[in-house]
């Protein structure tokens, strides 16, 4: 935790660790669902590193060491039943503008926006809302806030909405549970990497009633299918055909919406990123990088 650093964005402190240099084309990594910035492995920055990035990993706000919104209550089973939260603490598009204002606060003007599960759907907000600042958008394991695509399999729903334990090794028992349940039945499983996040993220903070109100505001978002057809970056669509956490349908509806997406499938892989999956996963992040600064320089020129 030593490299992690804070930056003030309006309401709020972000924690935030970089990897490359400040020189190189940016990308930030956007986590998901009550996930802090850790589950991005070390190991997976240091290959987009290698690939010629300057990489930003950072927790969310409600996630982590970023800041939390404990004065408010997170919505009940009704509301979330409901889809249709009462009061939310903020919205997608605060959490969007976040990710670009931690952008500003480093200097860095433009970026390549990675974004998995609900990190998707801030980075696609992010293109939408922000186009000169988001060269490329590559959304994984995402979908477009539908009802009716990317569901979850009812075996996911017990660990949205149970209380994480608060000793650490029920908590890593716990992590292991779920992604018996959510990881790549199509790759070996890491799980001494998971353990190893799992107990990095119970020493940074785990907050239930946060990740209830970040549910709050993608419920809150409802459908986004019409405003994903305003985004003019490029765009990648990740999925694996196992995902039990969000269905492929929601990667297939996320690549149609968006004009011109291209829809990348990969067999066996869940909702999670599992190490065998890696090399395939960045070299499509970096080729699919280096064909959108090409484009614009080709527009520009």
């Amino acid at each position: 935790m030593s490299d992690e650093r804070f930056c003030r964005v309006g309401e709020v402190e972000l924690c935030y660790e970089t990897f490359g240099h400040p020189g190189d084309p940016a990308l930030l990594l956007v986590m998901g669902l009550g996930t802090q910035m850790v589950a991005w492995r070390e190991e997976f920055c240091e290959l987009l590193r290698k690939r010629g990035f300057f990489v930003i990993r950072y927790d969310n706000r409600d996630s982590g060491r970023s800041t939390r919104f404990s004065g408010v209550k997170p919505p009940g089973l009704l509301e979330l039943l409901r889809r249709r939260p009462r009061d939310p603490a903020y919205t997608l598009d605060d959490m969007a503008d976040d990710g670009i204002g931690l952008l500003d606060g480093l200097g860095v003007g433009r970026a390549h926006v990675v974004g998995a599960s609900m990190g998707g759907m801030i980075a696609q907000v992010m293109a939408a809302r922000h186009p000169s600042q988001v060269v490329s958008l590559t959304s994984i394991m995402s979908t477009t806030g539908s009802p009716w695509v990317g569901r979850q399999s009812p075996r996911v729903i017990p660990y949205l909405l149970g209380r994480p334990p608060d000793d650490e090794e029920a908590y890593v028992k716990r992590v292991e549970r779920l992604f018996a349940v959510i990881g790549s039945p199509g790759f070996e499983r890491d799980v001494e990497g998971l353990r190893d996040t799992a107990r990095l993220s119970f020493a940074r903070g785990i907050s239930a009633s946060g990740t209830g109100r970040q549910l709050a505001a993608i419920l809150g978002a409802g459908n986004r299918a019409a405003d994903l057809r305003r985004i003019e970056a490029p765009t990648l669509v990740i999925h694996g055909t196992s995902d039990r956490m969000v269905s492929a349908s929601g990667g297939k509806a996320t690549a149609k919406a968006i004009p011109g997406a291209r829809l990348m499938l990969i067999e066996g892989m869940g909702h999670d990123l599992p190490r065998g999956a890696w090399p395939r996963i960045v070299d499509a992040i970096a080729e699919h990088a280096a064909a959108a600064e090409h484009e614009q320089e080709r527009r520009v020129a």
